[in-house]
């Protein structure tokens, strides 16, 4: 039996099918992944030797080319291809992942602590690494440790032996709470801070290279620090992203999701453990830069929303932008002369987010 069509009925216009608020959001992913690939090769030509953007372009066609086998004629300089595949692109991945690593662990630990103040470093990751960094700088080290990387194993290797040292503090019986660990790690980084002011102190010819590494910056960063930072950038963001479900279960209470069966200290371990991780790696590659993992998600927050499925993905991809951004002002904006990135991601982040802030009350009142 056909069933007569009821009057007035319309096929579902393609339009409203795109509209769907799943759709919607994998488009605006899709939408940001273009844009930070943009980003990433635009600022890849700018520097003390501008390269143009058709030349980049022919550039990487024929690098792809030739790893098929197939030979492209060059016509641009030899020093053009130096530049961009051994200084350029990888100063800028580089930038990029850390600035993915800072801004998926703060939207983590704000998610955690239900604190919109938190940060990457609220926990004593950065008192950590910088302790450890400065113990690199003021040992008598071999100059061949230095060139494997003795400086960013300490500062990872203290970052993480801070936070193991705060949860043990804060742990009581079988559960972690949170104003615990909150307290534990201030206390524990406020200790490791004043240890490395006492270290500055007496080793004041060593205070150009300390202040070298704690203002922050990406000047020596090669494709050996990028593969660095991977095996613990790709596992502990992807862990992050896949447990955004769990984030917004613990925007209520963690009491009300250990009655919905969720593992609620199993995976605030996990959570904590993949934030410092990445926040680590970060740190160990590049030094300490504030404000990229406090802005960022509250940037996407405002602007897409609370929940942490989408808001963890977009903080990764609005992470690496915002920290590559501010690399390229940092190394072009006075010439010859770097400016910190530190200095650069407040500067410029402050005055956006109040921008954002504002626009936002506006909508609400």
């Amino acid at each position: 039996m056909t069933l007569a069509p009821q009057v007035g009925a319309q096929p579902r216009p393609r339009a409203q099918w795109l509209l769907h608020p799943l759709r919607r959001r994998w488009g605006v992913l899709g939408l940001a992944l273009v844009a930070v690939g943009v980003v990433m090769l635009v600022s890849s030509t700018q520097g003390a030797v501008a390269i143009p953007v058709e030349t980049l372009a022919r550039m990487l066609l024929a690098k792809l080319s030739s790893l098929g086998g197939a030979t492209a004629a060059v016509s641009w300089p030899a020093s053009y291809e130096a530049v961009f595949f051994q200084i350029r692109l990888p100063r800028v991945v580089l930038a990029g992942l850390v600035g993915a690593c800072l801004a998926a662990a703060g939207a983590a630990y704000q998610g955690l602590f239900r604190n919109p103040l938190a940060d990457p470093y609220l926990i004593g990751v950065a008192s950590g690494a910088s302790l450890g960094a400065v113990l690199a700088l003021i040992l008598p080290l071999a100059p061949v440790l230095y060139t494997l990387g003795a400086v960013q194993l300490m500062a990872f290797a203290g970052a993480v032996a801070t936070v193991a040292a705060v949860y043990g503090l804060a742990r009581v019986g079988g559960s972690v709470p949170v104003s615990t660990l909150l307290l534990a790690g201030v206390a524990l980084g406020a200790f490791a801070s004043a240890v490395t002011s006492f270290f500055m102190y007496i080793h004041g010819d060593k205070l150009v290279s300390i202040y070298s590494w704690l203002l922050g910056g990406f000047s020596l960063g090669d494709w050996s620090k990028v593969l660095a930072i991977l095996p613990y950038a790709v596992p502990g963001l992807a862990y992050m992203c896949v447990h955004g479900r769990f984030l917004n279960v613990l925007q209520l209470e963690e009491e009300q999701a250990a009655q919905l069966g969720l593992p609620v200290e199993r995976l605030k371990i996990g959570l904590i453990a993949a934030a410092t991780l990445v926040t680590a790696a970060a740190v160990s590659v590049s030094g300490l830069i504030g404000f990229a993992g406090l802005i960022v998600p509250h940037a996407v927050r405002l602007l897409w929303g609370p929940d942490y499925r989408f808001l963890l993905p977009m903080s990764i991809l609005m992470g690496a932008a915002f920290l590559v951004l501010a690399d390229t002002l940092a190394r072009t904006l006075l010439g010859s002369t770097e400016i910190p990135v530190g200095a650069i991601t407040a500067f410029v982040g402050a005055p956006f987010f109040l921008y954002l802030l504002r626009q936002k009350k506006r909508a609400i009142f």
